[in-house]
């Protein structure tokens, strides 16, 4: 019963991953595929480049929330069922999940597995993990794009934040969110690799928050 209820909940956290917020919002209000467009991903980066800043920063926040929701599933679970007495235990099946949901952004069920980066999802995990380091991660993000109107470098910026904060601010007594710090480095790096070309080539389109979109 126990290992029916785990795989339940995991299930759970790969669909609200998977919810194409992109692709549906983008489709319902401007009749539009984003991924027939700019970068051809289903995330709040190309909602923003494509639809504008309306439109992505929606996205962006049900993205985000996507992320922070499956990461909170175990507070639904009983304490006998992963011994949420235990805090690093917690932790671990709170990342678990978070990583499944951004799997499920990554490759969503919902839309032909053509999904986004994953950014906007990564910061509601940490969101969940770490109020104070995302506090951080954000303020590094909006700092970077406001100065170069570049998202993705903005969002490498800020992945590398995570980390570092982690280990030399708040100096966390849980090895496995220090772990999940680098794996965020290196997944933002290998799902970046085209936009970081870009950018040393000067070739990346940048984007101005909130500009109306013409028509």
């Amino acid at each position: 019963m126990i290992s029916l209820y785990l795989s339940g909940i995991v299930i759970l956290a790969y669909l609200f991953g998977s919810i194409p917020t992109a692709v549906w919002f983008g489709q319902a209000f401007y009749g539009v595929d984003v991924r027939e467009y700019g970068s051809g991903n289903a995330g709040a980066t190309n909602t923003f480049r494509v639809l504008g800043g309306k439109a992505g920063s929606v996205v962006m926040f049900v993205d985000i929330l996507k992320g922070w929701t499956a990461t909170n599933l175990p507070y639904l679970l009983d304490s006998s069922v992963i011994g949420n007495d235990n805090a690093s235990t917690f932790v671990n099946f709170q990342l678990a999940l978070g990583v499944i949901a951004v799997i499920g952004h990554l490759f969503p069920i919902f839309a032909g597995f053509r999904g986004g980066k994953g950014v906007a999802t990564l910061f509601g995990m940490v969101l969940a993990i770490h109020l104070y380091a995302a506090l951080m991660c954000v303020s590094v993000f909006i700092v970077i794009l406001l100065l170069t109107h570049y998202v993705s470098l903005g969002s490498i910026m800020a992945g590398f934040t995570f980390p570092f904060s982690i280990a030399f601010i708040f100096k966390t007594s849980v090895p496995s969110i220090l772990l999940y710090g680098i794996a965020i480095c290196a997944l933002i790096l290998v799902t970046h690799q085209k936009n970081i070309e870009r950018l040393l080539k000067g070739h990346e389109s940048k984007i101005y928050l909130f500009r109306k979109k013409s028509s």
